[in-house]
């Protein structure tokens, strides 16, 4: 026995150098890959992006953390009582309770999250904290807001007046049936002209953030309200670390809007960075994951929206969508307001 203590000894010592050389050319490859500092940029999905992208750069701008950046960014819409697709002021789902999703991620891979949470006006806040303070990933319903208050975030009625008048006003005319979609089809005031396509340009149900600051990190958040009406315990693809959000330090991250079903099918965002881990720019990227859906999904294609955002670790920004209307923010140290156009599949315009 002793003979053996000694053979097994002396074998782990030998190998020891060479583990050791292996993990210190590891370390240096990894750093290697990481990216160099970089012109600080942020990037959010839709109009309200703009308001966000600002509150992002007044971190970005001063040198800050990409991941305080898109944190402090998304706080704003979810706080937005005009807002009804995101935080604060979303709509409910179709039995009156309002409940909110988000995601968040760094470069490294460090992510957090938060599925169908009631009464916390910033669950991307507490999606950090899921990251950061707990060994999980996505915490959902009472598990997340118990953890939540246990943080220290205060509880609180989420359901606005306007977003409770609009609830009531589409109980008129709404059909409780658990199909696809029934949920956004009698969307708006209750009529024909306040129906809109699902994930469209009055119903997009996500403000998706990426951020690359001065060192070069990239972080990404995501959050919404989910769509409007939708099935009790329906969750989409925003909290979805992969569907509606990734980050890859060494590549670019990618994020999603629009009916999150289909984002999840095909498990959107991730694609989108693997897809530029091959070599696609941002753009062929988004559209090579849009063409997917379109061509899984080529009838339903035509009467919903999905979209996809990406930046590349150099800056370098894409978007594509399957409808005419979807746009995104762009905000760096050039300019903080801007707006453009994304382009897409069809070019019908369905606001």
């Amino acid at each position: 026995m002793t003979d053996r203590r000694r053979f097994l000894k002396a074998s782990v010592l030998g190998m020891s150098s060479p583990i050791l050389a292996w993990a210190g050319r590891l370390t240096a490859t990894t750093s290697a890959r990481m990216p160099a500092a970089s012109t600080a940029r942020v990037v959010s999905t839709w109009d309200f992006g703009v308001a966000a992208n600002q509150a992002a750069w007044a971190i970005l701008g001063k040198g800050g953390h990409a991941l305080d950046a898109v944190e402090a960014g998304a706080r704003v819409p979810e706080s937005d009582l005009k807002n009804h697709s995101v935080g604060k002021g979303g709509y409910p789902d179709r039995d009156g309770h309002v409940t909110l999703d988000a995601s968040i991620m760094d470069f490294d891979g460090s992510c957090g999250a938060v599925a169908a949470i009631e009464h916390i006006e910033h669950p991307i806040s507490v999606a950090r904290r899921v990251m950061e303070r707990t060994p999980h990933v996505l915490l959902v319903g009472e598990g997340a807001l118990q953890f939540a208050l246990e943080q220290g975030f205060k509880k609180q009625n989420l359901l606005t007046p306007d977003a409770d008048k609009a609830w009531h006003e589409w109980q008129k005319t709404a059909h409780y049936q658990p199909s696809i979609n029934s949920e956004v089809r009698d969307y708006g005031n209750g009529t024909d002209k306040g129906r809109d396509m699902p994930g469209g340009a009055n119903n997009h149900d996500t403000i998706g953030m990426l951020a690359i600051d001065a060192r070069g990190r990239m972080s990404g958040a995501c959050t919404t309200s989910g769509m409007a009406w939708k099935m009790r315990g329906r969750v989409g693809d925003s909290p979805i670390i992969g569907a509606g959000l990734y980050v890859d330090g060494e590549v670019g991250g990618a994020t999603s809007t629009g009916v999150g079903e289909e984002v999840i099918r095909n498990a959107g965002s991730f694609l989108v960075v693997e897809l530029m881990r091959q070599g696609r720019s941002p753009h062929e990227a988004c559209k090579e994951a849009v063409m997917r859906i379109v061509r899984k999904r080529r009838e339903a294609s035509k009467t919903i929206q999905v979209g996809f955002l990406a930046m590349n670790r150099a800056g370098e920004v894409g978007a594509y969508a399957i409808q005419h209307g979807f746009s995104y923010a762009v905000c760096d140290a050039k300019k903080q307001d801007a707006l453009i156009p994304s382009q897409s599949v069809y070019t019908t315009s369905y606001s």
